[in-house]
């Protein structure tokens, strides 16, 4: 079934002509907005685990995280090959020579194709961008950059610690070099209404970004949000807000954005709200029929 937008699973095989999924690495990294660098108290949907997996702590080599990865994804997804997603925390927050030596870890296996780099947009120097694009001569390499709104006012209220003139001037840096971009997003964060929803989505339509990630806010156990949520001071989105949002959203993407993703994947012993959004496959199915019920796609509006 052809989706209302273009996904990130298209996309892959048209360059590798092979299912390719992502393996995602905890390099045991940090966060400017975790360890004290910025003088904040971190994102306000972030808890102590972060989106990490715990392998590094657990002392698992990045090599055997990719190792144990591919057996599970090559048997349940027919991957055949794959590209090592540096998730936890931000990804480029460390000196070159570490940084190196991580990327280089990851890259030794024959079956990695490429990397995808996620990371804040105030923590990519130079050099960084130039071991990078240098990387990017023979591999595939994404930079995901979490800006999750256009508004600076909204960043300041989820406690980001970064403003969007640097994430432009991420970018710009970014693509100067050829580096391909993808942009996370969450809708429903609080104090937004969908109008502030869709002027991000018309912001990112006039940058030169390749791609997108669109999350649903949910709290998870131990943050800030949680506290806000009990006290009444934060509503979650209901199943059809968001997916009216989404859809907007995406109809005022260009064509040639890849969406990555339109929906976040909680853990389930760490959510508090909302329950509906474990039902991903419900999720991906009430977006799609939405927006062929009311003639929408990627694009539509742009």
């Amino acid at each position: 079934m052809q989706k209302p937008y273009r996904d990130y699973s298209s996309y892959l095989r048209g360059l590798f002509g092979c299912r390719v999924h992502k393996i995602t690495i905890d390099a045991g990294l940090t966060c400017p907005n975790r360890d004290g660098t910025l003088g904040t108290r971190g994102c306000i949907y972030c808890n102590a685990r972060g989106s990490g997996t715990g392998a590094s702590a657990r002392g698992v080599p990045i090599a055997e995280q990719i190792r144990s990865a591919k057996s599970y994804l090559a048997a349940r997804y027919k991957a055949r090959k794959f590209l090592a997603y540096f998730q936890s925390f931000t990804n480029t927050y460390a000196p070159l020579p570490k940084l190196r030596d991580l990327y280089g870890q990851a890259l030794s296996d024959p079956d990695v194709v490429g990397l995808t780099i996620g990371t804040r947009p105030d923590c990519i120097p130079d050099p960084v961008l130039d071991h990078l694009r240098e990387l990017s001569r023979h591999h595939l390499v994404w930079l995901e950059y979490g800006l999750q709104s256009a508004h600076d006012k909204t960043l300041e209220i989820i406690g980001r610690g970064h403003s969007v003139a640097q994430f432009c001037n991420a970018v710009e840096r970014s693509r100067s070099r050829g580096l391909p971009v993808c942009v996370h997003v969450i809708l429903g964060l609080p104090g937004e209404t969908l109008e502030d929803m869709l002027e991000t989505a018309d912001f990112l339509a006039r940058l030169d970004i390749q791609g997108v990630k669109i999350h649903l806010l949910y709290v998870v156990r131990g943050t800030r949000l949680h506290e806000w949520y009990s006290q009444g001071r934060y509503r979650c989105l209901s199943r059809e807000e968001y997916v009216e949002a989404c859809a907007a959203f995406l109809s005022r993407l260009p064509p040639h954005v890849i969406v990555q993703r339109v929906t976040g994947d909680p853990h389930r012993d760490e959510l508090v709200a909302p329950s509906w959004a474990l039902e991903k496959q419900k999720n991906l199915a009430a977006l799609h029929r939405y927006m062929e019920d009311h003639g929408l796609y990627q694009g539509r509006f742009c």
